[in-house]
Formats: C-alpha cells, structure tokens, sequence
C-alpha cells in the first residue's frame, strides 16, 4: 500500500473499529526503533569518522595528494545535501518498507565499488554514492521510522535509536583499523558492503512497516481514546495535564508552507551553526588546542570525552524532550557551544579543556535528539522527511564549510582568536533566535483542537 495513502486513509478515518484492532502485548515500535539503531550504527561506511581510516591508505594506492582526495570529498558532501530532500520526498510517498532496503542494496554496492577503484574519477563517484546512501539517506530513513512510530516518547525513542550512531563512532574507526591493517583497505569496503546487505536488506523488506497505522495500532501503542477526558474549569478552558494527550495528526504542513514560516528559520539556524562551528573545531582541535599547549594525545583523547558524555546523555536529553518544550533546550545547547568557543579561546588553565569537551558532548547529546524530533513535532507527519530532507540538506552544506573559516583565520591572521570570537558569538544569537520559536499556528490550532474533542 501506498504509504502516504495510508496516512492518509487514518487522517480521514482517525478512530476505526476497536474491535478490528490486533492485541499486541508487544508494540512493534520497539522493534522498529532497534532496525532504526543499526540503519544509524550501518551508516558509516559514508561518515567522516569511518572514510578518515581510509584516507592514507587508499590516498597511497591511487596516488593523490592531500588536496585531491580531500576535494573528492568535499565535491561529495555537496551532492549527499542536494539529494537529501529528493530522498525525504520519496519517504514521504513509499515509506521506509520500499526506501530502506533499495537505499541498502545502493549502499552495499557503493561500497563494493569503492574496494575497486583505481582513478580519481571513481574516487568521486564512489565518495558521492556512499556520503548520499551512508551519511545522508540512511540517516534520514532512521529518524522518519522514530517519528513515524512514537509521538509522546518521541525524544526517548529517537535517543535510543541514537545509541546506534554513538555506537558506530566508538567501534567502526577501529573494526576499520584492524582489517585495513591485516587485509587492506579493499578488503575493509567488502566487510562494510556485506555487513550492510546482510543487516539492512532482509530486515527492510520483512519486517519494517512504516506506521502503527498499517498495523490498526496507533504512536507508541496507545489508543488515544483510552485517554483521560482532560479537565475543564469553570471557563471552559482545558486544564493541562502532567502528562500530554496523545494527538492525532490532523493537519500537516507542506514544504512550501513550512519555507514561508519564520519559526523553520530560527530553528534552521540553530542546527546549521552548530553544523558549522561544531564541525570546524572538531577539524582542527589538535592544532587549536594545540596553540593552548594542550598535547596532541591530549587533544585526542577529548575526542573520545565527548563522545562518551554526547552518548551518556543522549537518553536524559530525549527524556527532557518529552518534557520540555524544544526551544528551550535547542537555546541550552548554543549557549554551551558558545561557552566552549570562550575556552578555546581564552583556556585559562589547561585542566579546563576537560570542560570544553563536556561541553560540546553536551550539546551534541541535545542535537542527536531535541533537534532531531523538533521538526515533526512542530510540522507534523505527513510530509516529516520532505521537511526534514530540507532542513539536513542546509545543516550538511554549513558542516562542509566549517573547517573553512577556522583555516582562513590561521592564514589571514596568524591565529585562531578572529574566529573562535565569531564562533562564540554566533550561537548565542541563534540561541537569541530559538527561544522565540514557539510552535507554528497550524500546530497550536491543532493540539487545540485535538485536546478539545478529547482525541
């Protein structure tokens, strides 16, 4: 069935028969948010952390230099943002049952390719195919099948589906260490390209649904209308409750709704500049920690610190999200970007470069979850990964540019103080721009609705 069709068909009979509805004692949420974990986990072969592995290697063996490969890779950062939206669309209208297998199969073959290349122009080819399906498709497909199975644990959910990214970070550079340095680097493609096909494929296919609304089961396996009729004083306005109503999703925004709203932009702001700056400082860290005296070892190893402390937190922050409307939170993480720009510029003792990495832990915790829902829970279903496509397209565009200006400022200047100034300054005017973002009139109007009729 057509998925939108589907969506479709439950938005215009939002309430059917509860005696035709399967007993589930089990909600396959759950399973699908364990399929969304290793989609994320098997995005690698076309993320930064796992390609750096490859880069001397498979730079010696095509004989390039540091600026070939690296605008190989850049060129293909470029086209994986241009095809996201396309790619959000097609989830849209087939769904991940159709869309995860086919970008899986593309993503084995990609990978296959890339042990058998020997020319600068396969570079490129094989770089675009695997940062488009990796990095960008997969990635996409994993958070549209979150939001599409749970709503009022939507944060929680989306941050479980995270440890599957966090996980891939920790483990992958190493997997690719090992078998680069025992059987080579084509042999470390032809583990990913199985690894995909045997993990991603089958599972597509037999057990991924897209909605609980093809299975007669409603987001997070609760029936709404077993929920408490919320209370009313003496007004006649609703009360509000600790825990939210479960809402039907009742009225969707387009993409060209959502460009024309001011709220898409402020939130866009926040994702693209911590995209940005965040990208830049984790480029260049061992050379501008390095200018502070902290060592390189040092240097690496707050690398790691953050990854720990972005995936320690990441379940507390999805939590929060449930809980805590996004604008607030999305203004929490700029600030502690911006104050992780001010000890890299500043590093008043060396110990405190413990804190800059927590910091930006911190903040990362907060992007793989509350920036991550925010869209579906602002724009609705219907057309979550057109909107979504878009808004990672510009987030992807800004994280290729960020090593940019950091590197200037070296050149220019001879010194990283002119843009860690500007680093520091730019996410507190995002931060400035966010917590004015309220929910968009459409959605208000809809929760209102909803919690007035009881749904």
């Amino acid at each position: 069935m057509n998925s939108q069709s589907s969506l479709a068909n439950a938005k215009l009979n939002p309430h059917p028969d509860r005696n035709s509805l399967p007993s589930h004692k089990y909600f396959p949420g759950w399973t699908m948010i364990g399929i969304a974990a290793m989609a994320q986990f098997l995005s690698a072969p076309g993320q930064s952390f796992s390609i750096a592995v490859f880069k001397d290697p498979m730079r010696t063996a095509l004989g390039l230099t540091e600026t070939q490969y690296s605008l190989a890779y850049g060129v293909a950062t470029i086209v994986s943002a241009c095809l996201l939206p396309i790619v959000g669309r097609m989830l849209d209208r087939w769904g991940a049952r159709i869309i995860l297998p086919s970008v899986a199969a593309g993503l084995a073959i990609a990978c296959f390719c890339m042990s058998q290349i020997h020319t600068l122009t396969g570079l490129y080819i094989g770089f675009s195919l695997v940062r488009s399906l990796g990095q960008g498709a997969l990635t996409l497909i994993s958070v549209w099948m979150v939001g599409e199975w749970f709503e009022r644990k939507r944060g929680r959910a989306t941050a479980l589906a995270g440890f599957g990214s966090a996980f891939s970070v920790m483990t992958i550079p190493f997997v690719n260490s090992w078998l680069i340095t025992e059987y080579g680097w084509k042999t470390g493609w032809m583990f990913h390209s199985a690894a995909v096909a045997v993990c991603l494929i089958l599972p597509g296919i037999f057990i991924v649904r897209n909605r609980p609304e093809d299975m007669g089961l409603y987001p997070d396996g609760i029936d709404p209308h077993l929920e408490p009729e919320p209370e009313v004083d003496e007004e006649g306005n609703v009360k509000k409750t600790k825990e939210p109503l479960i809402t039907s999703t009742i009225e969707s925004w387009t993409v060209r709704q959502v460009l024309r709203d001011p709220t898409f932009w402020k939130l866009l702001s926040v994702i693209t500049t911590h995209a940005l700056v965040g990208t830049g400082l984790i480029f260049h860290q061992i050379a501008l920690l390095g200018s502070h005296g902290v060592s390189a070892k040092w240097a690496l190893g707050m690398m790691s610190v953050q990854a720990i402390c972005a995936t320690i937190l990441m379940f507390p922050a999805g939590w929060v999200t449930d809980r805590i409307p996004s604008r607030y939170i999305l203004s929490f993480g700029m600030i502690c970007l911006s104050l992780a720009n001010l000890i890299a510029l500043t590093m008043p003792a060396l110990w405190m470069v413990v804190i800059y990495a927590l910091l930006l832990g911190t903040t990362g915790s907060i992007f793989r979850s509350t920036a991550t829902v925010v869209w579906i829970n602002y724009y609705g279903r219907m057309n979550q990964g057109a909107v979504r496509g878009v808004a990672w397209s510009m987030m992807i565009l800004a994280s290729a540019l960020g090593p940019l200006p950091v590197a200037m400022s070296i050149d220019f200047f001879g010194s990283y103080n002119p843009v860690l100034y500007l680093f520091t300054v730019m996410p507190l005017i995002a931060a400035l721009a966010v917590w004015s973002a309220h929910p968009p009139k459409l959605y208000k109007d809809q929760k209102e609705i909803s919690a007035g009729s009881g749904v």
